[in-house]
């Protein structure tokens, strides 16, 4: 567990119990120091990854006969405003401005990556669980970084853009196309700022307070616990952010990323670092009085 990682309490949401997940892709979850994530799941639950099943690579010539009528573009706009967009169906919830590592094998991604890469390199990353299937509200990932290998698989560094809303389905195979439409929140009315603001730092101070008590539950040292995790950001991008930390909930980060009003999106964060902090706090008074408890 690093420094960041926060163990929050398990009553706060229910998320379900440990499945196979979709096979489609393979998470990497990055390790760096200053990465920041919490996780909502409890102190004994461990990551879930999800794997996927290789192809073989002979297909692999197939990718590149897409005929113009599959070719996908992010930026094709149709006559009633929507833009038509390639989707990809994840167990994860991706934020805008998070950093996505993926690696992908089976065919039909490898197919969608290979028209990527001759168009705009953005693609849709939907949730999806076993329970409530594909949701409607997603966000679009732009492949920054790629590898291909020698066997046709990718390595990608992707990066959270815009939010979208699913409004229909184009096809389904080989891998999903949906007309979506563009999800901003609303602005602020005239006076709010300085509101947002405040809230925003009352949130930037709960994060301080959870990982400070949850690096004291760990045996961390003080030092460890970051100074600054606003770094500049406005509220609403801050307000992502926060929301891309709480790690094992991707039913509540779904609800965040879903919301289209910054302030509700803060105030929401806020009462759950704030239970969060309680239950730590708690846990900390009992550690105190009986130092060799688990």
């Amino acid at each position: 567990m690093s420094w960041a990682q926060i163990a929050l309490p398990l009553f706060m949401w229910s998320h379900g119990s440990k499945r196979a997940l979709p096979c489609n892709a393979q998470h990497c979850f990055s390790s760096s120091p200053d990465s920041v994530s919490v996780d909502v799941r409890g102190p004994c639950l461990s990551k879930n990854y999800c794997a996927i099943s290789r192809k073989e690579r002979r297909r692999s010539a197939q990718m590149t006969r897409c005929s113009s009528s599959e070719a996908t573009n992010a930026d094709h706009v149709e006559s009633n405003g929507l833009v038509e967009l390639p989707l990809f169906p994840l167990p994860l919830v991706l934020f805008p401005g998070a950093i996505l590592p993926l690696q992908i094998f089976e065919f039909r991604y490898r197919m969608m990556m290979h028209t990527l890469l001759q168009t705009d390199l953005r693609f849709g990353v939907i949730y999806t669980d076993q329970l409530s299937g594909i949701v409607e509200v997603g966000c679009v990932g732009e492949v920054v970084k790629h590898e291909r290998l020698v066997d046709d698989r990718f390595f990608l560094i992707c990066k959270g853009q815009e939010r979208f809303r699913v409004v229909k389905l184009v096809r389904t195979k080989p891998y999903l196309v949906a007309q979506v439409q563009w999800l901003e929140d609303r602005p602020s009315d005239d006076g709010q700022e300085d509101d947002l603001e405040k809230l925003a730092n009352e949130v930037e101070t709960y994060m301080k307070d959870v990982i400070r008590i949850s690096n004291r539950l760990n045996g961390k040292p003080e030092k460890e616990s970051p100074e600054d995790l606003r770094k500049g950001l406005f509220p609403t991008p801050f307000s992502f952010f926060v929301g891309s930390t709480f790690e094992g909930a991707p039913a509540e980060q779904q609800a965040l990323l879903e919301l289209e009003d910054t302030a509700a999106r803060l105030k929401r964060e806020k009462e759950t670092l704030r239970n969060t902090l309680n239950y730590l706090t708690a846990a900390a008074a009992v550690k105190d009085v009986f130092p060799s408890s688990d």
